[in-house]
């Protein structure tokens, strides 16, 4: 598919349903995306990587006589490359999987709620190559310690995705995105090496914060120069918006009803209506909300995108659903499916804050007037390896600060463990306004009795 092709989606179901009917298939869908990318990286004033891609992929499913399904990818939108597809699909769907049966969502022809996302000009390769050596110079510049910018890049997407149905559904989105990195190493002499790093997200290229990145790297980097040792033991905690709603994203499989049937959740089909924080936490998952920049109006199955509650005054309400999970529920699916042979189920977009009425636990929390040792986490990584989902627990490298008798620094290195049940009841309360970062809606939360372990 050229750059200059754009998917006409009644064109397309038109097209799949007279090739469906010849090949004697009634029921049948599709999901289809395509995006055209370009990005840059640079290193040290000169360009590391210029980098421009084309890409599409088309999901067909049939479902045979028997109800079974069969499904295909494709790159290839042709006449012939559709007809291919949906043959392959009907053949296949004679091995699928009786005990696990995906259908159309019953929201598929739902009506869509609207979107404000402008479609944004894209700019040339060689102005984003600019633009990123200039950033790199000023965050450059900004510090004697900082002597490269190793991780760096700048990108722009213009992408399409439809979803298409025998039962009448046509969804369609178009999108325009742009994404800016910058992550910083400094150095001093006889002192470790010190990163740290910051992103803007956007409709466009032309619109990113790149000021306000640039700024944002070199205070996170600075700060971490005047480190030292911490000693082991458990500390109150305060998360950054980024650093907790990254956990919470960790454990999202607590609200997966894909991972509660295949039992690998710590909850189970019983959970809805239990007591898994403190009352004053409360997180919805809303994919909607106009801080994400890269919203869907519908999810894999067509399904709309829509605000859900998944903890209101810590009590658990609803789960993630597909289609399939939800009919196995005995619910209406929530618009957050994978499209697929078993259909996956993933959050879009936290908002995490306060219950409305309760206060939201300690009033007045301030790190800078806190008495006791204090612990400022940062940034989390290894949350891959570190997190044992369904188990609950944590281990987990950290950037951070420690705060004590009016002192901050930044810790040398440290993990940061628990188990995600005891951290969510020992919440204390919140600091600050809610933060909008690229994975959701946040501010910074306190926690108590966490268990720091220092550099040996």
């Amino acid at each position: 598919m050229n750059e200059s092709e754009s998917i006409q989606a009644p064109s397309l179901r038109g097209r799949l349903e007279a090739l469906a009917q010849s090949n004697g298939i009634s029921r049948w869908d599709l999901g289809a995306s395509c995006s055209t990318d370009t990005s840059v990286q640079v290193d040290r004033g000169e360009a590391k990587q210029m980098k421009g891609a084309q890409r599409s992929a088309i999901t067909v499913r049939v479902w045979n006589g028997d109800g079974l399904v069969g499904i295909t990818s494709t790159s290839d939108l042709s006449e012939p490359g559709l007809a291919k597809a949906l043959a392959g699909a009907r053949d296949a769907s004679a091995f699928g999987n009786p005990d696990d049966i995906p259908a159309f969502s019953p929201l598929a022809t739902a009506p869509l709620a609207p979107l404000e996302q402008p479609i944004q000009e894209t700019i040339s390769i060689l102005t984003m190559l600019e633009t990123l050596k200039g950033a790199e110079a000023k965050l450059l510049d900004s510090h004697a310690a900082i002597g490269t910018v190793p991780y760096n890049g700048l990108a722009q997407r213009s992408s399409e995705r439809i979803y298409l149905n025998s039962d009448g559904a046509c969804r369609q989105q178009k999108l325009t995105t742009a994404s800016l990195y910058l992550y910083a190493r400094a150095e001093e002499t006889g002192r470790k090496p010190r990163s740290a790093g910051a992103v803007r997200l956007a409709y466009g290229a032309g619109s990113l914060d790149i000021e306000g990145c640039i700024q944002e790297a070199a205070e996170r980097t600075i700060s971490h120069l005047n480190y030292r040792p911490i000693e082991t033991g458990h500390y109150t905690c305060v998360f950054s918006p980024e650093a907790f709603l990254d956990l919470i994203g960790a454990f999202s499989s607590l609200f997966n009803a894909r991972a509660i049937i295949d039992g690998v959740s710590l909850s189970n089909q019983e959970s809805v209506g239990e007591q898994l924080a403190v009352p004053f936490l409360s997180i919805t998952d809303n994919g909607l909300n106009p801080g994400n920049v890269g919203a869907s109006a519908f999810d894999g199955e067509g399904t709309p995108t829509a605000a859900l509650a998944l903890l209101e005054a810590g009590v658990i309400r609803n789960f993630l659903h597909s289609e399939a999970t939800a009919r196995h529920f005995g619910v209406s699916p929530t618009g957050h499916a994978g499209m697929g042979a078993k259909v996956s189920v993933g959050a879009d977009w936290f908002e995490i804050g306060p219950t409305p009425g309760s206060g939201g636990g300690q009033q007045g929390l301030n790190q800078n007037q806190h008495q006791s040792p204090l612990v400022v986490i940062d940034s989390l990584s290894a949350l891959h390896a570190g997190v044992k989902a369904s188990q609950g627990s944590f281990s987990l490298p950290f950037d951070g600060w420690l705060i004590k008798d009016g002192e901050k620094h930044s810790i040398e290195a440290a993990t940061v463990a628990g188990d995600i049940r005891t951290l969510l009841r020992g919440l204390v309360g919140f600091e600050g306004a809610a933060k909008v970062t690229p994975d959701g809606l946040c501010p910074q939360v306190w926690a108590e009795g966490l268990s720091i372990t220092g550099e040996a």
